[in-house]
């Protein structure tokens, strides 16, 4: 008896496509043996599953998105990019600030540096002096300020912390003035950084398969700064 064999597919389709062609029954009575035709419906099984994970990868994707771009879901961090800071910063700025009659500071154009090794987020600001007791021009210079990292689960917000003054430079200043300079700048980076918000968590943002989570560990990175999320 002469064995029937399934005639040849035209273009000689390679074995990776064949393993993706839908199977009807009458294939499977054309096969050349039961081991062909198992062999075609695990092809595809196996067609079927790598579909079904690829289905389910664009739906965790899509959710992951939808929740919020610099969450991780495989991590369960959230991550705060240099311009989100710097936004959030920016809106701080220009401020003025006046002591008694005599001395008035005004700032502008924060600029934000991170400081890994010490866990602290860096802030330089322009900074302009007005002494009415000195003839002249305002004095420019800078001011450069380092800031902690907490949460406060009260506001749903990464705050920034406890600032302190890294340096004061004013052109023109004599450097007897240094320590003053100092004290005025502690001054002003309480005023306008001490526990202000950096980021605010939406209250969706805190709540996952229906459990609700809260931010834990704060880290400072090279170019930005990730927050643990956990579950209460």
């Amino acid at each position: 008896m002469t064995t029937r064999r399934p005639p040849s597919l035209p273009g000689l389709l390679p074995a990776s496509r064949l393993s993706q062609l839908p199977l009807s029954p009458l294939s499977l009575a054309g096969a050349t043996s039961q081991g062909e035709a198992a062999h075609l419906a695990a092809s595809r099984r196996d067609v079927l599953r790598i579909g079904l994970a690829g289905l389910l990868g664009l739906a965790l994707a899509s959710r992951m998105q939808r929740a919020d771009a610099g969450y991780n879901i495989w991590t369960g961090e959230y991550t705060m990019t240099r311009k989100d800071i710097e936004s959030a910063v920016d809106k701080r700025f220009p401020t003025t600030l006046n002591y008694g009659q005599l001395l008035t500071v005004e700032l502008t154009h924060p600029r934000i540096g991170f400081n890994p090794q010490a866990n602290r987020v860096n802030t330089q600001v322009d900074a302009q002096l007005q002494n009415i007791l000195l003839q002249g021009q305002p004095l420019q210079g800078s001011l450069a300020i380092s800031s902690a990292l907490k949460y406060d689960p009260v506001r749903r917000a990464v705050l920034l912390d406890r600032p302190s003054v890294e340096r004061v430079d004013v052109n023109g200043m004599p450097p007897a003035y240094g320590q003053q300079l100092t004290a005025i700048g502690g001054t002003v980076a309480q005023q306008i950084l001490d526990q202000y918000p950096i980021y605010t968590f939406k209250p969706e943002q805190l709540r996952y398969g229906g459990r609700d989570v809260e931010p834990g560990a704060i880290t400072v990175l090279p170019d930005g700064i990730k927050v643990e999320v956990k579950t209460k």
